[in-house]
């Protein structure tokens, strides 16, 4: 009787703390009205709470089947259903803990910065919308944007298991900006986005199969066959983000890239990210595929006066010294090869960047420049004029970034806001 009476105060304790986190909403996130114009749209609300019940439910199925069972059962079979309770309750306080956490910085002095990025987002998958109607498998909640502390922007993909949450899905893109990285600027956001584009445009392992038949067939060699394809998704979203952003996203991401020597021109074995050497280098091929033959060339000066390999290098010489056959190849295949999941059409024709984009990019940042915001631009390419014009060093760094955010937040406001709802939406 002692240890009955000791478990079922165990069971107690247990329910009392069962079903507690079942629900999250605006004010329980301390999203106050003043913040509802950055906060994340109902779409993404109600994704996590479909996601919170569904994992109360089986809490609430365990724990029946336990309060009914407990005093019958042996006792080791008693303490596996309480595991089991307490698993789900471990599972909803991690789910719980995650939107939260990405939710709650929207009542904070982030939250305006944070939801220009939520543009920025929206906008570069309203590029493929227009130029392929049809590509997406229906409505899709855009990608949401959280702080945490790390050295560079990653991204969480749709539907994605989650070993924080214990294999539950993820339920929309997370984008995760680094806290000193907020300003509008940044070539390596569109990167991230585009890391999702990939995944919800179907060509995740399409892309990857491509680019091993290439070089299979072309090289041979299945050592370098591995690497590149190892690397196929940070190029895709490498070529990617200069479709989305032309020649500055070229040049934000070496700007990012550019580290001392042993750092750059290390290989990683099995690393999924391409040397940073060979990166760049890659990056100046699609500007050259592209048109932009003057910008290939000064970003391929710029980079070959900081990193000589016959000074430093460790990469694998069989890598170095096929490069430049190679290089082209993939580009080749990962920005202009049709793929069957794009209806036979290549990633250029789905977000097709042109000279006359560059122009209007280029006219945007002088009048940036100048402290005020042109009227034409799309948000992703204000990245790249905003990106220009901090380079003129004409505008303090600080106004820029308001000057922009805030248009990018009027933006989001004269269309309604809440994605999947408006006449912006990410709805097919």
């Amino acid at each position: 009787m002692l240890t009955r009476k000791f478990l079922r105060a165990k069971i107690i304790g247990l329910s009392a703390r069962a079903r507690r986190l079942a629900q999250i909403d605006a004010e329980g996130a301390g999203i106050r009205p003043q913040d509802r114009p950055y906060a994340p749209s109902q779409a993404h609300f109600r994704a996590a709470n479909q996601r919170l019940a569904l994992i109360d439910r089986k809490i609430a199925a365990r724990l029946g089947n336990l309060e009914q069972t407990w005093s019958q059962e042996p006792k080791q079979r008693v303490l596996v259903k309480i595991a089991l309770v307490e698993r789900e309750i471990d599972r909803a306080r991690r789910a719980f803990g995650l939107f939260f956490e990405v939710f709650s910085q929207r009542g904070s002095a982030f939250a305006p910065s944070l939801s220009a990025h939520d543009v920025i987002a929206e906008d570069c998958y309203r590029a493929v919308r227009e130029s392929a109607p049809n590509q997406f498998r229906g409505p899709l909640i855009k990608p949401l944007c959280y702080m945490e502390h790390s050295f560079s922007p990653a991204t969480i993909r749709r539907g994605v298991l989650l070993n924080r949450l214990l294999g539950e899905p993820n339920p929309f893109p997370l984008v995760r900006i680094p806290w000193d990285r907020d300003n509008p600027w940044q070539a390596v956001f569109l990167h991230e986005v585009s890391h999702n584009l990939q995944a919800d445009m179907g060509i995740w392992q399409e892309n990857r199969q491509a680019v091993v038949r290439r070089l299979i067939r072309s090289t041979g060699d299945p050592a370098l066959t591995r690497i590149y394809g190892l690397w196929h998704k940070e190029i895709f979203a490498d070529l990617a983000a200069i479709l989305l952003g032309g020649p500055a996203s070229a040049f934000g991401m070496a700007s990012f890239l550019a580290h001392p020597a042993p750092r750059t021109m290390t290989f990683r074995p099995g690393g999924a990210h391409p040397t940073a050497y060979l990166r760049v280098h890659i990056l100046a091929e699609m500007l050259r595929r592209l048109g932009f033959a003057d910008e290939a060339h000064r970003l391929g000066r710029v980079w070959d006066d900081l990193y000589n390999p016959v000074r430093f290098n460790r990469l694998p010489q069989r890598l170095l010294a096929t490069s430049s056959r190679i290089i082209p190849e993939v580009v080749d295949e990962i920005a202009f090869q049709t793929r069957r999941n794009l209806a036979h059409r290549a990633l250029a024709d789905i977000i097709p960047f042109y000279a006359e984009n560059e122009r209007a990019i280029q006219a945007g940042a002088k009048v940036l420049a100048r402290g005020q915001m042109p009227d034409d631009l799309p948000p992703r390419w204000l990245v790249s004029a905003s990106s220009y014009a901090l380079a003129r060093n004409t505008i303090a760094s600080r106004l820029l970034s308001e000057i922009v955010v805030k248009r990018l937040n009027d933006l989001k406001t004269s269309s309604a806001s809440g994605l999947g709802e408006t006449p912006l939406s990410m709805a097919a």
